[in-house]
């Protein structure tokens, strides 16, 4: 799949990694206290393929040791959409955080996307007990 860019090409740590780096384009450090969020820019725009998405999520390692995530997980770049891809950090942690320029602050997945085809039923008709789960929702596993 080819993926036309601009900016800052997001990269790969290593050739088997899933998702692309992307990286945070500020001219400064941005400090972000706890229980605080910003928006940082990310200086790539991008055309993401028909048939395809790009999702901005979280990287693991700042969420485990810093309690830096992404507030809007996963952000979804559609195919239509060409402007500067952003990320919206919240820093769930109990002490403040800097973002650096060129930090890297979340990641690119590209994911192949398959229409579906929708078919309505009435309430009625509906069997959600013909699943294992049926219609439990959160916490129904009982763990």
């Amino acid at each position: 799949m080819r993926v036309t860019y601009t900016g800052n090409e997001p990269y790969k740590m290593h050739d088997e990694d899933a998702a692309y780096d992307l990286t945070a384009s500020i001219n400064m450090p941005r400090v972000i206290n706890p229980m605080q969020s910003t928006t940082i820019p990310l200086g790539v725009r991008m055309m993401v393929p028909k048939g395809h998405v790009a999702l901005v999520v979280p990287r693991s390692g700042l969420a485990f040791k810093h309690g830096i995530t992404l507030l809007n997980s996963p952000g979804v770049i559609d195919p239509g959409y060409t402007g500067e891809v952003m990320a919206r950090l919240v820093n769930l942690g109990d002490k403040p955080y800097t973002v650096a320029p060129n930090d890297r602050v979340a990641q690119l997945l590209l994911v192949k996307c398959k229409r579906a085809e929708w078919e309505w039923r009435e309430e009625e008709y509906f069997d959600a007990a013909g699943s294992a789960r049926g219609d439990g929702g959160f916490g129904s596993t009982g763990r």
